[in-house]
């Protein structure tokens, strides 16, 4: 029986601050400190650096999950985040795309997730902080799950 693996989006999969260069210096400070709530901001995101191969990788080695949270107060940002994964994650994440602000209700092996907020800290599983030592970015997640995915 393979694995099962969820892996968040905003910081993980995808490059969150990549998207401040298609807004105006007005829209920013209007929205500063809640970025997640200017309109169309996650359908312009780019993906994190190895992100799309990780995970294509990832997808062959496990029973391959996103798991993310959508802000309330951005509608857009719940059709948004599908269509980002359809474009840059194609078949690979075909309907395994979940959203919701309780990730420890989610049962699993392994959650890759950059912060420990709505429920991550809480995962049943193997919890892997992504951007803090020892998993950097993903040529060190990969490392990682390589091994553990065949324990």
């Amino acid at each position: 029986m393979q694995k099962i693996l969820y892996i968040d989006m905003d910081g993980v999969l995808v490059h969150f601050d990549s998207a401040f260069k298609h807004f105006s210096a007005d829209t920013l400070r209007k929205y500063k400190g809640k970025e997640d709530e200017i309109p169309g901001i996650f359908g312009c995101m780019d993906p994190m650096p190895g992100a799309v191969d990780a995970y294509q990788e990832l997808s062959q080695l496990f029973d391959t999950y996103v798991l993310s949270t959508a802000p309330w107060e951005n509608p857009s940002a719940w059709s948004e985040k599908l269509l980002w994964v359809q474009r840059h994650l194609g078949a690979a994440a075909y309907k395994r795309l979940i959203l919701t602000h309780h990730k420890d209700l989610n049962r699993g092996d392994f959650l890759i997730d950059n912060r420990p907020n709505n429920g991550a800290d809480l995962f049943a599983g193997t919890f892997v902080q992504f951007g803090k030592a020892p998993f950097a970015d993903w040529p060190s997640v990969m490392e990682y799950l390589r091994v553990a995915g065949k324990a």
